[in-house]
């Protein structure tokens, strides 16, 4: 197999994977032992731009941010690759997540494609509980099939 073939997969593999992380550190910290700063995400009025939920941001660019900087500055090419996955999970985090779903920016507001109303809808489910209790759909991009019904 060819050199960037592998380097393609590891990308693609590590973005597949961040899916997993992002579900399990939602359920089991963002809704657990780091409640008091997602709380604030679910809540309808929160003052001002900025969440005290926006801190996870920094904390999930670490180790994307790690990783660039060894395969950067010491060559280590997997470590690379992998930074670059976890750093395009990230981005599709925030466009789907902020921009997207909750319009923190105006603007990709409607669309008829099935998946993203899908999405919108598993995403409002996860919101209608305001507690750190009985969520539902914590990850981001893998959405039930349930929700493709209208």
């Amino acid at each position: 197999m060819d050199s960037w073939v592998v380097k393609v997969l590891v990308v693609l593999v590590t973005f597949m994977l961040m899916e997993g992380v992002a579900w399990f550190t939602h359920k089991y910290v963002m809704h657990g032992l780091c409640w008091f700063l997602h709380s604030d995400h679910h809540q309808k009025d929160h003052p001002g731009f900025f969440e005290r939920n926006d801190f996870f941001f920094l904390i999930f660019a670490i180790p994307g941010i790690i990783c660039l900087a060894l395969g950067s500055l010491y060559n280590v090419q997997l470590a690379l690759y992998i930074g670059i996955g976890i750093t395009a999970y990230g981005a599709a985090y925030f466009f789907i997540h902020d921009i997207f779903i909750h319009q923190r920016f105006k603007f990709l507001r409607k669309t008829d494609n099935r998946y993203f109303k899908a999405l919108r809808r598993a995403h409002k489910m996860h919101h209608k509980h305001v507690n750190k209790e009985h969520g539902e759909c914590f990850g981001m991009l893998w959405v039930p099939l349930k929700y493709f019904k209208s």
